[in-house]
């Protein structure tokens, strides 16, 4: 795969028209470490214009009907289309993922656009008689911020602009500065397609994402990313009462079941914790096995963590890429000591080699450790899964509620309606039967406890881009 990126010029999108930052920082490629392109640095006046020319667009594009703006996402989609070797290139370089899952994600963003053009903003007819006429419908929010992370940087946005802009909002998407090359290309893909101004792209380091949740000029605040973060968008969205949806953190549990044939169900599992190197909010991080499959099941996951091809993304062979910033890297290292230091057993994978290039970490499994033990309390968000052991289900199902995240969740067993069971009883947003994952662009899902407010996709996640207005007639005077 070529990584030279020199002949590539990077520019915001503010108002339909390319913008360079008034200074520059680095990208780097996670998988060598080494410096790939200037991105640009957003200042707080760049914010500003980004913000207005959101705001002069949006009276023109809320008028226009729903029908008009489906057909613009079906030209977007088709646009991303026609990209998506270029977008795809850039988020294996700049994220560390393999070019076939960089593939995917490029045309999920298609595909959710596609779909979300299939939907429709409802209205209710609350009264309609000789006395009155009273009608509840959905209405734009106004100049949404959508803050996207660097996990799946093309991805996540699938989850914002699709909605936003059917519902009649004007949008500045701020991805990660990790990875925004891959956006930056986006909006300029986009400049041509829709009308200036409705899509803006911006992207910064510092205190950028601080100065966008605490614009007055915002609206709405669709942000994905860690519980931590989270919270700080929602304290510098309260002095406006700033509309907010979080996609926060998870520590999804699954709980296997000691009926499941284990040869089967192992390398189900095994990628439901690994895929993406881990770093997926929705991915396994708890993996409670019944006592009577413990051994089985993990020595086969042990023997898959061993065969896996772990290297540079350039690669065709590479399954699994490096961990997509140094400062995540070093996240998943500290977690790895702690366990060394406690006297955990690793099964397979453990801390890599000092001095080896990129933010590479073999997956990683780790032998039971207690339920206290910082491997199981936090989210790793990285190639690093700890076995736990049970013999009682509702131990299991305690243990797994005990957390305070609760983003997703599964079971796994020969019986599926054993597992729907198991399943009722577990306290997160979506729980799985036999799968992890599975996301569709009509189905919401969303967080409990510390995991999020609101939720994304689904016409749920359509409304959340949206405010009731009831309007009344009276008809008798």
């Amino acid at each position: 795969m070529h990584t030279d990126l020199s002949g590539l010029k990077f520019t915001m999108t503010v108002g339909g028209l390319p913008l360079d930052g008034q200074s520059a920082f680095d990208v780097v490629n996670p998988a060598t470490g080494t410096v790939i392109a200037a991105a640009p640095d957003c200042s707080r006046e760049q914010l500003d214009q980004a913000v207005s020319a959101a705001r002069q667009a949006f009276s023109a594009w809320a008028r226009r009907s729903v029908a008009e703006r489906q057909r613009f996402l079906l030209v977007m989609a088709d646009a991303i289309d026609a990209h998506t070797d270029l977008l795809s290139h850039l988020v294996t370089l700049e994220q560390g993922k393999p070019r076939a899952v960089a593939d995917t994600e490029v045309a999920g963003l298609s595909y959710w656009l596609r779909e979300t053009a299939r939907m429709e903003l409802p209205e209710t007819v609350n009264q309609d008689d000789a006395e009155r006429y009273s009608v509840t419908r959905h209405v734009p929010v106004g100049v949404v911020a959508a803050i996207t992370p660097w996990n799946y940087p093309i991805g996540q946005a699938s989850f914002k602009l699709g909605p936003a802009l059917l519902a009649g909002n004007t949008v500045v998407l701020k991805p990660s500065a990790f990875t925004p090359l891959a956006n930056l290309k986006l909006g300029e893909i986009l400049r041509d397609v829709l009308p200036a101004g409705v899509l803006n792209v911006i992207t910064g380091t510092g205190g950028l994402g601080s100065w966008v949740t605490a614009h007055s000029g915002v609206d709405k605040i669709s942000f994905t990313g860690s519980t931590q973060t989270g919270r700080r968008v929602m304290a510098g969205a309260a002095d406006s009462l700033t509309r907010i949806t979080l996609e926060l953190g998870g520590n999804d549990p699954a709980i296997v079941l000691p009926d499941v044939d284990v040869r089967t169900v192992a390398p189900q599992l095994f990628w439901a914790a690994f895929a993406n190197t881990g770093q997926i909010c929705l991915a396994i991080k708890r993996l409670y096995l019944h006592a009577d499959i413990y051994d089985e099941m993990a020595a086969e996951l042990a023997e898959l963590a061993r065969t896996v091809v772990v290297g540079d993304p350039a690669r065709e062979d590479v399954q699994l890429g490096p961990v997509s910033n140094l400062r995540q890297y070093e996240t998943v290292l500290e977690l790895l000591r702690d366990s060394r230091d406690d006297g955990h057993t690793f099964l397979a994978g453990g801390l890599p080699t000092a001095g080896t290039p990129g933010y590479f970490v073999a997956p990683t499994l780790i032998d039971n450790p207690p339920e206290d033990a910082r491997i199981v309390r936090e989210e790793q968000f990285g190639p690093v899964l700890p076995l736990l052991k049970y013999t009682d289900i509702d131990d299991a199902v305690a243990r797994a509620n005990a957390s305070e995240y609760g983003l997703g969740a599964s079971v796994w067993s020969a019986d599926a309606d054993a597992a729907f069971r198991v399943a009722e009883q577990l306290q997160a947003g979506t729980v799985w039967v036999n799968e992890v994952m599975h996301l569709h662009p009509q189905v919401p899902f969303g967080g409990r406890k510390q995991s999020g407010i609101g939720v994304e996709s689904g016409l749920a996640g359509l409304l959340e881009f949206t405010e009731p207005q009831t309007l009344i007639i009276k008809r008798t005077v």
